[in-house]
């Protein structure tokens, strides 16, 4: 029986709406993340996770089987591509049905790319209908990922919350309703915890603003279980002020940004641990008093672990457990060394409502220090007076013997300068004398200028002969 043209057109058109509904594709929303100052609106939250998830990878197309192809449908209007890539490899090129080409680094404003070293997450928006091709060191047994909703699910934080807890808080990215995994994903999605003061009168957080108190990661360490799985696991601190706040996850790159939020309260630390410090500080026995809040947790259910640690590389475990009265008292071990010493323990307990939780205590520091001497008795207060009366008396004599020969020292140097400077003084005369007199000598004896014979007009005939005078 030979089928009719509007029985092909149907079948075509099932079969290319159930390739894109099974296909991973991330929806990137318009509007930007709000600043950590501002937390985002409230987004809902899944419920908490208690198993592991088992979500089914999303089914997409294989890249060896179709050489890295793909066909987009006129009906999409927008799609986020996650690539698998080998290991360091560039990033790929997008062929468009037309022949043109989009790289990392240039492409329409309309496109948004985040390459990693192991991929690319391409954002597209009014993707062209047609066959696209992707061109680059693609894991052959990868798939194409191509997804139109994007979400973050994220485990809520347990109430009550005490100050201190180890808590273990999982996340996933959702991409049409299925949990995304694709080697790398952790190096190519930063996600950041934040609590956010409430700022009520009274409470501990009161002007604690906005604090960064962990991120999400998928890399197999601390309490995550499995790298590269999809399930990213909190390393959140929460040595935090008491109060109330606004717990804030984003997940965000290059290409989408996504946040959810909700308020929640962090309690006081439920236990209490105080060193006892004894009236004389250099005794070797101390004692630590423990209180519980047994209006919060089960004492029979709750156990300190501590360890000691002290001068001389002292590490001494202690255990506490089997507890009947909300307020104990441990005393440490004896202890030799004087110096300073440590106690830093945790503690593993249940909650009245039965939640098991792990508690971090706050570190203990104190000192042991050596006794003081003992009093002088007053046989040795004489001792020590008749010996500091002759030191005293010894430093006088000295003080005078060396007072003494300063000043006949400086007196003898004064003579002899006075005597030299006499010296000086008297070849200074001597010395002038014998030049007066030596000058005087030259003087002496140069010879005497005759005066010049006169001339006639220089005689004066008026006055009387010489001869007639004599007459």
């Amino acid at each position: 029986m030979p089928i009719s043209r509007n029985t092909l057109l149907t079948v075509y058109l099932l079969t290319t709406t159930s390739l894109l509904s099974v296909t991973a594709v991330f929806a990137i929303g318009s509007d930007t993340a709000q600043t950590s100052a501002q937390p985002p609106k409230a987004a809902p939250i899944v419920a908490p996770i208690v198993a592991p998830i088992v979500a089914p990878i999303v089914a997409v197309d294989t890249a060896s089987e179709l050489k890295n192809r793909f066909r987009i449908d006129h009906m999409v209007d927008n799609m986020t591509l996650f690539v698998e890539r080998d290991y360091d490899s560039g990033p790929v090129i997008v062929v468009l049905p037309d022949g043109s080409k989009m790289y990392s680094d240039r492409h329409p404003k309309t496109v948004k790319w985040a390459a990693g070293i192991t991929g690319d997450i391409i954002y597209i928006e009014s993707p062209m209908p047609g066959p696209w091709q992707l061109i680059g060191k693609v894991v052959p047994t990868s798939t194409i990922k191509k997804v139109s909703k994007l979400e973050i699910e994220v485990q809520p934080l347990p109430q009550p919350l005490f100050q201190g807890e180890q808590i273990k808080l999982v996340a996933q990215l959702m991409g049409d309703a299925q949990r995304m995994r694709l080697p790398g994903l952790d190096y190519l999605v930063e996600w950041n915890a934040h609590f956010v003061s409430r700022h009520k009168a009274g409470d501990e957080n009161f002007a604690a603003g906005d604090i960064i108190v962990g991120s999400y990661k998928d890399n197999g360490e601390d309490y995550d279980e499995r790298p590269d799985d999809g399930i990213f696991t909190s390393n959140i601190d929460i040595r935090q002020p008491w109060g109330d706040y606004r717990f804030v996850v984003q997940a965000r790159n290059n290409v989408f940004d996504r946040q959810v939020s909700s308020l929640f309260r962090l309690s006081p630390r439920p236990i209490n641990v105080e060193v006892i410090t004894p009236e004389d500080s250099s005794m070797a026995e101390w004692k630590v008093m423990l209180h519980v809040d047994n209006s919060a947790l089960q004492l029979a259910e709750t156990h300190f672990s501590f360890e000691l640690t002290g001068p001389a590389g002292m590490q001494v475990p202690l255990i506490v457990d089997g507890l009947t009265q909300a307020d104990s008292e441990l005393v440490l071990p004896t202890l030799i060394e004087f110096g300073r010493y440590k106690l830093k323990g945790t503690v593993a307990t249940t909650t009245v409502a039965g939640r098991e939780v792990i508690l971090d205590l706050p570190e203990q520091f104190f000192s042991l220090t050596p006794p003081p001497p003992p009093l002088p008795t007053a046989k040795e207060l004489a001792a020590v007076a008749a010996i500091a009366a002759q030191k005293a008396a010894d430093e006088e004599a000295l003080a005078k013997k060396d007072a003494i020969f300063w000043i006949v020292t400086i007196n003898v140097i004064l003579l002899i300068l006075g005597v030299l400077g006499l010296v000086v003084w008297r070849k200074r005369q001597s010395l002038a004398q014998a030049l007066a007199a030596a000058e005087l000598r030259v003087q002496q004896q140069k010879p005497v200028k005759q005066a010049p014979a006169p001339s006639l007009d220089d005689i004066d005939l008026t006055l009387p002969d010489e001869t007639d005078n004599n007459n």
